[in-house]
């Protein structure tokens, strides 16, 4: 039993574990300060204690899991999540209830809310990186071809979820799905021959939206049924000072208490600037107010350190499929972090992104959560194969 145990010990990565400890602990000043301004009736940093509680005991199921058997699991998985978006759309308000104009939620008794979406971000990563280990095997000698058709598989395999996830809607989890398959995309070895055109094309689309967004909404709104609303979040997002009484409301609060942070902030609990939704998407602005530029920058050299860590590992593992769920997770995690902290200080648009580890969330950290679980799973494996050249 004894040397069970110390098998088991040996092999956790203990930096990971200890990167996540200092996220944890972020997480749990950044809510306490978040909820003393009396605004919330809620004890949140008690559920996200809780939430923690729970994430680490997936970590511990998970880390067993070795490479052929998350290659079996990845499409059940991913079939699973699928059927868990696409009853949202049919389930009754009772079970699946409408909040801040998104159907995103499965009610569960004793546990609160469940978004299903966070865990399809793990369920696309794995069977992704399966396809793409398995096209590999198969096709040893690399054409256009078979590259291209490598192309069509990925993008078939996001198509799904990304269409039942628009249905909620839900755009920042639209645009994490897509940020995971470009990382994934980027790192498969398809051709640039085929990428560039497609990239090229993408972005002039992107541009000429926003052409017609800023120039010519009327277009938009004739012939494609975009309304109103969804240009304010365009135009709060450009100009949010003139939106500041509706839309940008949120943008221009989380400026005044970042930049009233200055340099070492104010200190916890001092906090001045009302700010709705504090805990969750905007939880950066209560770094930043209370603890200025050197704890934000603390907090994102954590998030780098966490990224770099990923890096390495699926850097070192011999496994090709370790290495594309690492890539994944680095490209969740990464579009997370710029997307969050982007659209708090007016870099990006407001898209209801949370800031991972830190934003209070059951449904979002227990997905990250799982994330980790499996990158703990590659370090416990990793030392088997770290000596051998056939894995």
């Amino acid at each position: 039993m004894q040397k069970d145990q110390y098998n088991f010990s040996s092999k956790i990565d203990y930096g990971l574990a200890f990167i996540l400890f200092l996220l944890f602990i972020v997480s749990c000043i950044a809510i306490y300060s978040a909820q003393t301004t009396g605004q919330y009736g809620e004890n949140f940093l008690l559920k996200q204690l809780v939430w923690y509680t729970v994430g680490v005991g997936i970590i511990l199921g998970v880390i067993t899991f070795d490479s052929d058997q998350l290659k079996k699991i990845s499409w059940y998985a991913y079939g699973f999540g699928n059927v868990l978006l696409a009853l949202l759309i049919v389930a009754p308000s009772s079970i699946a209830p409408v909040i801040n104009g998104a159907k995103s939620w499965y009610k569960v008794p004793g546990f609160g809310s469940l978004q299903p979406s966070e865990f399809m971000k793990i369920f696309l990563i794995l069977t992704l990186a399966n396809v793409i280990t398995n096209h590999h095997a198969k096709h040893l000698i690399k054409t256009i071809e078979t590259d291209f058709l490598l192309l069509v598989k990925l993008g078939l395999i996001t198509l799904l979820p990304l269409i039942l996830v628009m249905q909620q809607p839900d755009l920042g989890t639209s645009l994490v799905l897509i940020a995971i398959l470009l990382g994934m995309i980027f790192i498969s070895g398809i051709s640039w021959r085929i990428l560039l055109p497609i990239f090229t094309a993408g972005v002039l689309i992107v541009a000429t939206i926003f052409y017609f967004v800023l120039w010519h909404p009327d277009i938009l709104e004739k012939y494609l049924g975009v309304k109103q609303y969804q240009f304010g979040r365009i135009y709060s997002w450009i100009d949010p000072y003139n939106y500041q009484s509706s839309t940008g409301f949120h943008l221009t609060r989380s400026l005044l208490a970042i930049g009233s942070g200055q340099t070492a902030g104010k200190g916890i609990g001092n906090r001045e600037v009302y700010l709705p939704e504090s805990h969750s998407d905007f939880i950066f602005s209560i770094i930043g107010e209370e603890f200025g530029f050197i704890g934000s920058s603390i907090v994102i050299s954590l998030f780098f350190l966490l990224i770099y860590h990923i890096t390495k590992i699926g850097m070192e593992t011999k496994n090709p499929f370790y290495s594309y769920i690492c890539v994944g997770v680095i490209s969740m995690i990464t579009f997370h972090v710029f997307q969050n902290i982007g659209m708090t200080i007016g870099v990006l648009p407001i898209t209801g992104i949370p800031l991972p580890f830190i934003s209070y969330g059951g449904s979002s950290l227990l997905g990250n959560m799982l994330g980790m679980g499996i990158v703990f799973s590659i370090r416990y494996h990793y030392k088997k194969y770290m000596f051998s050249t056939d894995i």
